[in-house]
């Protein structure tokens, strides 16, 4: 195999449209696109299981900004030393920094609002949108590449030589002459995974409600425990990475909410056949 070394690296530009005042970035671009793809599919699923027709749009009117304020006070507070020279520069959300386990918090306590305010289940809300939330995370992973960001440490000589990933990704992955692991390309894969497997089995199964959100949770947290040990731009606290905390509690919260739904079900029909 042709080794990558005998390339000349070329970086992808970052902007979209870099045309005077008018500039848009290709990561808030696939942003956009993979929040749209997601309301594609899931509304298209809300519809199917008996949801009005606005409900979605009605959701994410709220949703998204709080979401996006989520993960921008995420980022924030875990970077403060940053911003506390100056705390107005918190809110150039343009400048960059979000984190997206803000993003899934806020559009989380979101949904479980807006769901027991119109009467609606919230796991059943849930696991229609888990698809959605890994189409959105999948491309949106994309404009990390854009960006030459969320990468891991060097790759070896011989990781260039043998690796399968197309010269374009590791082209971009190489910054001032420098190759990285394309940690980004790790997640988003891993997340087209999971989606595959919601799709073509979990949702054919006759599964108790919550099991394909609680099965999305757990999936996305091990899949970003392991690969945020690779990065070298984590979120820290006390010397640890926020991530790999926050998906090792997701993961152990996320278990232990199926088993006792699973539990409280085998006992209401126990007792419903008594």
């Amino acid at each position: 195999m042709t080794s990558l070394l005998d390339f000349t690296y070329l970086a992808f530009d970052p902007f979209l449209i870099n045309a005077g005042p008018i500039k848009i970035r290709w990561y808030a671009a696939l942003i956009i696109t993979g929040i749209i793809l997601a309301y594609i599919v899931v509304q298209k699923e809300m519809v199917k299981r008996g949801f009005h027709d606005e409900f979605l749009t009605d959701l994410l009117i709220w949703a998204i900004p709080i979401s996006i304020i989520s993960a921008r006070i995420y980022y924030v507070v875990f970077e403060w030393p940053r911003y506390a020279d100056n705390p107005i520069s918190a809110l150039y959300i343009w400048e960059g920094g979000i984190a997206i386990h803000g993003a899934l918090i806020g559009a989380f306590i979101t949904t479980y609002v807006f769901t027991k305010r119109r009467g609606e289940s919230f796991w059943k809300v849930a696991d229609i949108a888990a698809p959605g939330l890994l189409i959105g995370q999948i491309i949106g992973r994309w404009g990390n590449f854009m960006n030459q960001e969320a990468h891991g440490g060097p790759v070896s000589e011989t990781f260039l030589q043998n690796t399968i990933i197309p010269n374009w990704i590791m082209e971009q992955m190489t910054i001032n002459g420098v190759t990285y692991h394309p940690t980004f390309l790790y997640e988003s894969m891993w997340n087209l995974v999971g989606l595959i497997l919601i799709l073509a089995w979990l949702r054919r199964a006759n599964l108790m409600r919550s099991s394909i959100f609680l099965f999305y949770l757990t999936w996305y947290s091990v899949g970003r425990f392991f690969i945020e040990g690779m990065r070298t731009d984590s979120l820290l606290i006390g010397g640890l990475r926020t991530a790999q905390i926050v998906s090792l509690i997701t993961i152990v919260v996320a278990v232990a909410i199926y088993v006792y739904r699973k539990y409280s079900m085998k006992v209401t029909t126990k007792y419903e056949q008594k």
